[in-house]
């Protein structure tokens, strides 16, 4: 890789990716609409493009592609009860920004584009761990959304040769995760509620389990997808720790004091079979939850 593009590379996992990708002398631009992203995660060696890729003009994101190698596309709106709420919006964000960007991608000859995908797809499932081969069951406009990138991604690649790449994200956290908004983790809220000394709210009973990744993992995943030395085809990658934990035992991690309230549909437990990253992309997650907690209240000072 000399020259990529980061969509989303002002947010959570797309400025972490940025710094990484900088870090390996790679020339990078950023295209953002700042939506959901910060200004102050912006790398300053970037080229940062304030863009919404809902409205902006093929002719112009072509340009942008020209010279560009490989493709990270993580800009989306990345909520699932906000789609639920208002599903419209988030349909533009996450399924016509991603046919205009893979539209674009074939006209500028891109060799190849990482999607960001989202183990939301699998909805309630009655076997665990989730494969990638499981049956798709999303609980959400959010998740549906973001599975008919899955299938576009692939579709490009099938019939205009555009070589594609998905990663079915498992519950990110880390450095920069929103602690507030719509937009916010339970990670976040728990980091949020300690800090003002307030009770941590947990939907439904709590014993809920999810697989929690760390999103340096991710950023390595993404950089090992994009450097495999062969075509990928539209293929899909699980990027999940690979374990998994309950809200209350999240929640017994920071230390606070428990308050249960809202009644939410969401599925019982997600748990990423991650075997096949591993073995393909040579992929090896190192995150740990429980130890990244106990250093990220130390640096609130909660």
């Amino acid at each position: 890789m000399k020259k990529v593009l980061v969509t989303g590379g002002a947010g959570f996992i797309g400025s972490n990716l940025v710094d990484a990708l900088l870090m390996n002398k790679v020339d990078v631009v950023i295209i953002d609409n700042l939506s959901t992203g910060n200004r102050d995660n912006i790398n300053k060696k970037a080229t940062f493009l304030e863009y919404d890729l809902c409205s902006v003009s093929s002719s112009e994101l072509t340009r942008i592609l020209e010279d560009i190698d490989v493709v990270f596309h993580l800009a989306a709106l990345a909520r699932v009860q906000p789609s639920i709420d208002d599903p419209l919006p988030y349909n533009e964000a996450n399924v016509t920004a991603t046919l205009n960007l893979l539209h674009a991608c074939c006209k500028a000859n891109v060799n190849r584009l990482v999607y960001s995908a989202s183990s939301s797809c699998y909805g309630n499932t009655n076997t665990v761990p989730q494969k990638e081969d499981h049956p798709i069951n999303p609980l959400s406009p959010y998740g549906l959304q973001k599975y008919i990138g899955e299938l576009y991604c692939k579709l490009f690649s099938d019939i205009y040769s555009l070589d594609t790449v998905s990663l079915r994200y498992f519950n990110v956290y880390g450095e920069r995760m929103n602690l507030t908004g719509a937009y916010c983790l339970v990670t976040g809220i728990f980091a949020r509620q300690m800090q003002a000394g307030s009770p941590l709210t947990i939907t439904n009973d709590g014993n809920q389990k999810r697989d929690f990744t760390y999103v340096g993992d991710v950023v390595q995943a993404n950089i090992l997808a994009a450097t495999y030395s062969h075509k990928l085809n539209g293929d899909v990658f699980n990027i999940g720790n690979g374990n998994n934990v309950s809200i209350n035992q999240v929640a017994d991690m920071f230390g606070g004091v428990k308050k249960y309230g809202e009644t939410r549909l969401e599925p019982f437990e997600t748990l990423a079979d991650n075997s096949k990253a591993k073995k393909v992309l040579n992929w090896e997650p190192q995150g740990d939850l429980s130890q990244w907690i106990k250093k990220y209240k130390l640096e609130l000072g909660i």
